[in-house]
C-alpha cells in the first residue's frame, strides 16, 4: 500500500502543477513542468502492470484532479481504500499469468528450434553457443561478463554489449537463473539462457522494462573468473 501511495503522490504533484488540465493539453514549458513530468512518468510506469483501459485511466485521473483541488469525493473512500491493494494484486496476477503462458510457449518453440539446448531440473533452459577453455565458476566467484538481455518478444531491456563495457559481479548476488546458468559455462565461453520467471524476477517483474511473470532471454559471454579468496588461517 505504501508503494501505491507514493506512486499516486507523484501523480498528484504533476496534476496540481498543471492546474488539473487534460493530460493531452499539458504543455511542458518550464523546467519544473519537465521535472514533474519525469517524476510522473517514472512513477506511472508501475501502472503498466495493471493493463488499464482508457475508461479506467480516466476514472483514475478524475480522482487525482478532484483530490488535488480539494473537491469532495464522489464516493465513500473508506469503502474503496481497502479495495485498492486487492485490485492491484489481482491485476498483477492476471498479467503475470498471461506472461507465463506466453513464456511457456516460447520455451517449447525454443527447444524445438535449438537442438543443442537443454533444460535443468530447476526449469532453466540453456544452450552453449561457444565452448570455453578455462575453468567453470562457482556461485561464490566474481565473474566478468558481457550480456544481452531481451524479452521473448525480442525487446531489449538491458545490454552491456550495447553499452560497450563489460560488468563484474559476485555470481551469488544475481537472479537464480544467472547463478545456475553461468556455472555451466567455462571461462572464455558464451551461453544462451532462457530464464523462467521463477528463476528471474517472479510475478512482480522489474518495472518498467520487465513485466511480471516474464520469461527472459540472455546471451552471456564469460571473460574472466575471479576466485573467492581462501579463508586466512588463524
Amino acid at each position: 500500500m505504501k508503494k501505491i501511495i507514493i506512486l499516486l503522490t507523484g501523480i498528484f504533484l504533476l496534476v496540481s502543477c498543471n492546474k488539473g488540465s487534460s493530460p493531452s493539453k499539458v504543455q511542458l514549458k518550464t523546467e519544473d513542468d519537465k521535472t514533474f513530468y519525469a517524476m510522473g512518468f517514472m512513477l506511472g510506469s508501475n501502472l503498466q502492470r495493471l493493463n488499464l483501459k482508457d475508461a479506467e485511466l480516466s476514472a483514475l485521473y478524475k480522482g487525482l484532479v478532484a483530490s488535488a483541488k480539494g473537491t469532495k469525493a464522489e464516493i465513500e473512500l473508506q469503502i474503496y481504500q481497502p479495495k485498492i491493494q486487492t485490485m492491484f494484486k489481482a491485476r498483477m496476477e492476471k498479467v503475470a499469468k498471461t506472461a507465463k503462458a506466453s513464456g511457456g510457449k516460447f520455451v517449447e518453440d525454443f527447444m524445438k528450434k535449438n537442438k543443442g539446448s537443454k533444460k535443468t531440473k530447476s526449469g532453466l533452459i540453456y544452450q552453449i553457443v561457444k565452448e570455453g577453455k578455462g575453468k567453470m565458476p562457482s556461485a561464490e566467484d566474481t565473474v566478468e561478463v558481457h550480456y544481452h538481455g531481451t524479452l521473448t518478444t525480442g525487446e531489449v531491456f538491458d545490454s552491456s554489449v550495447d553499452r560497450g563495457k563489460t560488468i563484474s559481479f559476485p555470481l551469488n548476488r544475481v537472479i537464480k537463473g544467472w547463478t545456475e546458468g553461468l556455472q555451466l559455462l567455462k571461462e572464455g565461453g558464451k551461453i544462451k539462457l532462457v530464464i523462467p520467471p521463477e528463476l528471474g524476477y517472479g510475478d512482480n517483474g522489474a518495472p518498467p522494462k520487465i513485466p511480471g511473470g516474464a520469461t527472459l532471454v540472455f546471451e552471456v559471454e564469460l571473460f574472466k573468473i575471479v576466485k573467492k579468496d581462501a579463508p586466512k588461517k588463524k
